[in-house]
């Protein structure tokens, strides 16, 4: 008897203990504490696009208010920043052009390209510290493609990204060093950069499923090339007016153009 009693007793532990670690609850979602990490890129087959229905999305940014006046950057701690910069140098953090447009601004396909893969260009994205400064100061790649980062400057740099859903790394890059190659496997929009040496360089990076982006010029233009015709949504973001979206439809060969404004 007594040998049958802790027999069923075992047996009642055992299930409780299954039910505890099964199913049952909801599984944490990727970038939850306990999650899986995002997916690096869609397991769909790459596709091309038909250079023959391929649509343009055009346009450009307004900004909207007095436009702020931009931060002069001294340099004056570093001969060698200022020895490269012999005009005042001012802050990439708002230009608004002479037009009333809006500079550095990252204006993308935000959705309507779930699941499709597009492959990963093979030529890097090449981002140069000269003059103390980040040029560019806004640009994008496609999650997996090679961020190439140059030093054309006679001092050191200390490359810092700071992102949330990729590999936080700060690397040193002394003068006439070689160039750096790094890659953001997971897509994220936007990926700060800094120099721990040079406290103003910034720059952003918008990491991406798929190569429909582009940054505003100065004069306020993007545009959006080869995009398989349908129906998206375009995001403009910018780095201190935050972002806006557009829903749009584009046809087969189709060029759309729209305009975002950001109040200043």
């Amino acid at each position: 008897m007594i040998r049958k009693q802790w027999q069923w007793i075992a047996a009642f532990m055992m299930a409780a203990i299954l039910a505890g670690c099964g199913g049952g609850g909801e599984a944490p979602t990727a970038g939850e504490s306990g999650g899986s990490e995002m997916p690096a890129a869609s397991s769909a087959p790459v596709e091309t696009v038909d250079p023959a229905t391929a649509a343009t999305v055009t346009g450009k940014v307004n900004f909207q208010g007095q436009a702020p006046q931009r931060m002069r950057i001294r340099m004056d701690a570093v001969p060698a920043c200022t020895e490269a910069n012999p005009d005042p140098v001012y802050s990439d953090e708002v230009v608004v052009n002479d037009n009333g447009t809006l500079a550095n601004v990252f204006v993308y396909v935000k959705a309507g390209l779930e699941d499709r893969n597009f492959g990963v260009p093979s030529e890097p994205v090449v981002i140069d510290q000269r003059g103390c400064m980040y040029h560019p100061h806004v640009m994008g790649l496609v999650a997996g493609q090679k961020l190439q980062i140059k030093n054309s400057d006679p001092t050191n740099h200390n490359v810092h990204p700071m992102p949330m859903q990729n590999r936080e790394w700060n690397k040193s890059q002394p003068p006439g060093a070689p160039d750096l190659s790094e890659q953001f496997p997971r897509p994220e929009v936007m990926i700060p950069v800094k120099c721990n040496v040079h406290p103003w360089m910034k720059a952003y990076v918008g990491v991406l499923r798929h190569p429909f982006f582009g940054v505003t010029d100065s004069a306020g233009n993007f545009e959006i090339t080869g995009l398989p015709p349908g129906e998206y949504t375009i995001e403009a973001w910018h780095e201190k007016y935050g972002s806006s979206e557009q829903q749009i439809t584009v046809g087969a060969s189709e060029t759309k153009e729209i305009e975002f404004s950001f109040q200043g």
